[in-house]
């Protein structure tokens, strides 16, 4: 049993993740007939040792490795080995956990200066000059 560490305070033990071998897509000769050396990685995500807030917002995203009972699915078949694969698909998802513990801070509404807006205005102005000067004259 090896854990699996996503940032200094969070880890995830590797008995949480289950592991299925499975047949690479793509090309490969025919090899990749006989031989499972892609791995298909299921997390879930409410059974997890993670903290509630972390768990809540990987539920939130709304991305298609997630299924609809909250089990993050994926799917390594980038290397010829089964092992690098495994490796991978780890890399992979200590990725998109980590990228759930990033609290973006709140976005504080402003509005423009008095002195830009005018600037924006007069700049329309002088645009608006310009291509009435490209009108035929009467």
């Amino acid at each position: 049993m090896s854990v699996i560490q996503i940032t200094p305070n969070i880890s995830i033990s590797e008995n949480e993740i289950e592991f299925s071998a499975i047949r690479a897509q793509g090309s490969g000769g025919q090899n990749v007939n006989k031989v499972s050396s892609a791995v298909h990685l299921r997390f879930d995500i409410a059974a997890s040792s993670l903290p509630q807030n972390i768990k809540d917002k990987l539920l939130s995203y709304s991305d298609s490795r997630i299924t609809t009972d909250g089990c993050l699915v994926i799917k390594a078949q980038q290397f010829r080995s089964q092992e690098k694969n495994k490796e991978d698909g780890i890399t992979r998802l200590a990725e998109v956990i980590r990228s759930a513990t990033i609290v973006r801070k709140n976005r504080k509404a402003t509005r423009p200066s008095k002195a830009s807006r005018t600037r924006r205005l007069e700049s329309k102005t002088k645009r608006g000059q310009v291509k009435s000067l490209r009108k035929k004259v009467r």
